[in-house]
């Protein structure tokens, strides 16, 4: 399902390009073997987003070969961290080479393990915690997400409309647990929530209290 006109997705690729070359052959190379990424579009929000709370500290719940990564670490500056979590060492590995490249690789703290186990026993409070891990432990990643953030903080969660599934009355479990994942979000008086149709759909839930 498109949820948005593909025309308009066109063009708002074309107006908000990769800003650099690295992050352009990340893209590329996500893109030529079927990697799963955020893509320019969330990624240039996931950016926005952090930089307007003055983030400088990111937690990643699955990072990949670090394409989201790289978003953050322009966000957090020089004096920032991005922890970077990713179950496979090579994807690990090829996320520093990529980051090494893009000279931001100092404002990563790399950690090999299931994402939510690390963050369970990291001890900061974070200013964003970003989800982007198999959907039948999005539930579990918002109980704990919602816990690690500061107040004024952001959880931001990609494929949140899980390709317009939500719509529909199914019975798998990645379904279930996005639908359930909103609705918990939407729910929580701690926060407040909106859900933006950006690609798979991004939601944002700032922390009030």
């Amino acid at each position: 399902m498109d949820l948005v006109d593909p025309g308009i997705e066109l063009y708002l690729r074309d107006l908000q390009p990769s800003p650099d070359a690295v992050l352009q052959a990340m893209r590329l190379s996500g893109e030529k073997r079927g990697f799963p990424i955020i893509g320019p579009l969330v990624g240039r929000l996931c950016e926005q987003l952090a930089r307007s709370i003055h983030a400088k500290r990111v937690f990643e719940l699955g990072s990949g070969f670090g394409y989201s990564t790289a978003w953050f670490a322009r966000a957090v500056g020089a004096g920032g961290t991005v922890v970077h979590t990713e179950t496979d060492e090579a994807l690990s590995r090829e996320a520093m080479q990529w980051l090494r490249k893009g000279k931001l690789v100092r404002r990563v703290d790399f950690r090999l393990g299931d994402a939510c186990d690390l963050l369970k026993v990291d001890k900061h409070l974070n200013d964003v915690v970003f989800i982007d891990i198999d959907k039948e432990d999005y539930v579990d990643a918002w109980d704990l997400a919602r816990k690690r953030v500061r107040v004024g903080g952001l959880v931001i969660t990609d494929n949140s409309l899980w390709q317009g599934k939500v719509l529909l009355k199914s019975k798998d479990a990645a379904t279930k647990a996005v639908k359930e994942y909103n609705h918990r979000a939407f729910t929580d008086p701690a926060f407040l929530s909106t859900l933006m149709p950006v690609r798979d759909g991004v939601a944002v839930s700032l922390r009030l209290r």
